[in-house]
């Protein structure tokens, strides 16, 4: 056995925003037998979770289930439904719309990146890391394309560098503003299951998600929701793409199966973690990621430190990203933090590396997991020197107190 570098007596805090914690009757479903992937029984559940998939993306078009990470997600949205040279409009919102962009130029696509010029006066950081995409950008760069040479307009709705939520049902606003047929592919990897989405009504052609946040598995498993739009332009698309490709996934899907061996525990997981979350209703796990966001940004408050999503209207769901004082290494700070309390937050990515730290409040949390995560984050904070204006512990000791779950919330959990 490996030796596992952790304390030998109780939980580790695992407060990064994803993977999350796994929970116990997920895990139980994961130890499952392997079953035949040909077999009827396979079927069964292979056509319960792409239903399942549907209503969580909210959608009655197909989805697609890859054994990868978000990575490979993102890759198959690109190969399927464009050809090389084509031009793509990006929004910068922080690390991983960075790195979607820095993908599209390695596939041979010609993005552009819209980015909100600047820093930010009051921490040092990039203006266009603090808040979310900026819809009237998009309309404005579209009116100026009549040839409509831009393919698609690739957006993150939660970046989970940045603790930011976008708008997408303005940037599909803006794209039909502009009268403009550029596909509108988004990804969604850390909001699908905490943040409210609708593949849809929003007239998205082609999400990007995963199955290590909001639906609380271990990584290994992606998904593409698609429209008809989408699926048109994959028959015109010239990308290469085989593992990847949408078409031999959609048929087999129909009856249960894959063109390859699909990861068989992976889905039984995925198939538990869905009960779970329609069990309790959409609405009631949207509520409860944002009363638990609130909690933790209570605690921020007090401490005086800046929430780095500088728009309340954008804050996230699923995270809160913390800046550190000029001077205060975050990452030095994250270490001291779970080598003293066995917590592990998330680092700072990109442009903002070592000057904030993320705190994860997603999946299979409860108000004492985030409770505790925040005193471990305060006693860090002290013993590594920084100034606090007051107690985080106490502002989410007594949000939590002053708003109670509703009971609903309580019994299904």
């Amino acid at each position: 056995m490996i030796a596992l570098d952790h304390h030998l007596s109780g939980q580790h805090f695992l407060q990064i925003p994803g993977p999350s914690p796994v929970p116990d009757r997920i895990l139980r479903a994961l130890s499952l037998p392997t079953i035949d992937h040909r077999g009827p029984e396979f079927a069964r559940l292979g056509r319960k979770v792409v239903d399942g998939l549907q209503q969580v993306f909210r959608t009655r078009h197909p989805v697609v289930i890859y054994p990868a990470s978000g990575t490979g997600a993102w890759e198959a949205a690109l190969v399927n439904t464009l050809s090389g040279g084509d031009a793509v409009l990006m929004f910068e919102t922080g690390h991983f719309a960075t790195l979607w962009q820095k993908m599209a130029v390695r596939l041979g696509l010609q993005p552009e990146f819209v980015s909100v010029p600047g820093t930010d006066a009051a921490t040092g950081l990039p203006a266009g890391w603090r808040g979310g995409v900026q819809a009237d950008l998009i309309e404005q760069r579209l009116r100026r394309d009549p040839q409509h040479r831009i393919k698609a307009v690739c957006v993150v709705h939660n970046e989970t560098s940045t603790g930011v939520t976008s708008d997408i049902a303005a940037v599909r606003r803006a794209i039909d503003a502009a009268a403009h047929p550029a596909l509108l592919m988004v990804d969604t990897i850390s909001g699908l299951a905490c943040a409210d989405y609708r593949h849809d009504e929003w007239g998205i052609d082609v999400s990007i998600s995963g199955a290590q946040k909001g639906l609380m598995l271990p990584p290994g498993i992606s998904f593409n929701a698609l429209s008809p739009k989408a699926l048109a332009a994959a028959k015109g698309a010239t990308l290469p793409r085989s593992y990847w490709a949408w078409d031999e996934i959609v048929a087999m899907n129909q009856g249960g199966y894959w063109p390859y061996t699909p990861n068989t525990n992976l889905l039984y997981g995925l198939s538990e973690a869905l009960d779970m979350l329609l069990e309790q209703g959409l609405p009631a796990v949207f509520a409860r990621h944002q009363r638990w966001a609130e909690g933790v940004r209570s605690a921020v408050r007090a401490w005086g430190l800046p929430i780095q999503c500088a728009d309340a209207g954008a804050y996230s769901p699923v995270l809160t990203g913390v800046v550190t004082p000029q001077g205060v290494d975050a990452d030095a700070l994250r270490q001291l933090i779970h080598r003293r309390f066995d917590l592990s937050l998330g680092t700072g990515l990109g442009k903002v590396l070592g000057r904030m730290f993320r705190i994860g409040h997603l999946g299979h949390s409860n108000d004492l997991t985030l409770v505790a995560a925040v005193a471990g984050v305060e006693m860090g904070l002290q013993l590594h020197g920084v100034p606090l204006a007051g107690s985080g512990t106490r502002a989410a000791m007594d949000f939590f107190a002053a708003h109670p779950a509703p009971a609903a919330l309580r019994a299904a959990a």
